[in-house]
């Protein structure tokens, strides 16, 4: 595992101990996210901890960020998947290719805890074949006009804007669009397996300011997956976050529940489940920390293989741990409203969620029939 320097080993524990502090009584009785703990968060300097100090942010590395996930995430799994979204996605989106204008309209309620920022890229004939999207944008003399739709958005309930992937002229690019601009209409809500509302909604002749232009032009799709990869290491972080939460709960149930006349934890099946486990999430976070330290140091976004390789790893790591958390817990693991059943449906949407176990394979392969197999260093 990386070292920490002294300082984020102070940031890693006195969130650890704000979490503990703060979160714990209401963890897993969200309905939405977590508001509360997101102002707590804002107020204590710990949100957006990754984006500029101009914009309210803190100025820190995107593996401080990563640390900070996974500290919250221990605790609330919730508050963990808001700064997994709100640090290394959209806002992480609009902070790299923004203009001055929208960073300064956007990212300062974000990093106050004011407002959120959705991601928009799946349409209902185009997931993982982005190519294939029909949300486009057309220059009239001069005014660029979007229309369109997209599926899958979470959060557009408390979100004031979205980073919507589209079509330009010219090939794939991105905008920010305000969900109360005109020609901007919900469709429908869904709720997924977690109970979390996801959304349909619709463009229609919508008028886009040149200042909400994000990436356009043939660097544009370029741009595009860069800012994937960021999204990719923080669904890995965020996986990370809640293994670590199942298997907190399996060691301390563990140790209490005796069958037999003793704990549980002092039988053999019950000593591998856990060493099992706890290899998998080392294993997981070796490979998330490394992709986030390499790109800090090369002054860039993750590369394609380290994001992808985290982000496979930790998708298919937090289903088979929350699993065997449940199953250390029996039946009382099982009913609805026990934290390891919310957890484990929440973790399953990781597999598919920032690109699909198979997308994640497919880019792997791509690197590796081209480059070869990276060096050790």
């Amino acid at each position: 595992m990386i070292s920490l320097s002294p300082e984020q080993e102070m940031l890693v524990s006195s969130l650890e101990d704000l979490a503990e502090r703060e979160f714990t009584d209401k963890a897993f009785e969200w309905d939405g996210p977590p508001w509360d703990n997101v102002e707590l968060l804002a107020e204590q300097g710990f949100l957006g901890i990754n984006i500029d100090e101009d914009y309210g942010g803190g100025g820190m590395t995107e593996f401080d960020a990563v640390l900070t996930i996974e500290a919250v995430g221990r605790v609330c799994p919730d508050t963990a998947e808001f700064l997994y979204n709100q640090q290394m996605v959209a806002p992480r989106a609009i902070e790299m290719f923004g203009t001055e204008a929208a960073k300064e309209q956007y990212l300062p309620p974000v990093t106050a805890g004011e407002d959120a920022i959705a991601i928009a890229i799946s349409e209902p004939e185009a997931g993982s074949d982005v190519g294939s999207m029909n949300t486009h944008i057309e220059d009239d003399d001069g005014t660029l006009v979007l229309n369109g739709e997209k599926i899958w958005v979470s959060h557009v309930e408390q979100s004031g804007a979205a980073v919507v992937w589209t079509k330009f002229p010219e090939g794939l690019g991105s905008v920010i669009v305000e969900f109360d601009w005109d020609g901007v209409s919900v469709d429908q809500h869904y709720t997924n397996m977690a109970g979390q509302h996801q959304t349909h909604f619709r463009m229609n002749d919508v008028t886009v300011p040149e200042k909400n232009v994000l990436t356009r032009g043939k660097d544009g799709f370029k741009q595009q997956l860069e800012a994937l990869n960021w999204e990719r290491l923080g669904s890995a972080t965020v996986a990370n976050a809640w293994a670590r939460c199942a298997l907190d709960k399996a060691i301390e149930y563990a140790g209490t529940r005796e069958q037999f006349d003793q704990p549980i934890e002092e039988f053999q099946g019950i000593e591998w489940m856990l060493a099992e486990m706890t290899k998998e999430l080392e294993a997981s976070r070796a490979l998330t920390h490394r992709a986030a330290v390499r790109a800090h140091d090369r002054g860039e976004a993750p590369d394609r293989l380290d994001s992808s390789l985290a982000k496979l790893y930790a998708s298919q790591m937090v289903e088979e741990v929350t699993s065997n958390s449940l199953q250390v817990h029996g039946a009382n693991g099982y009913q609805q409203g026990h934290p390891l059943e919310y957890l484990y449906r929440l973790a399953r949407g990781r597999r598919l969620a920032a690109g699909t176990d198979e997308i994640q394979k497919n880019q792997i392969a791509a690197v590796i029939k081209r480059d070869g197999l990276p060096d050790l260093v």
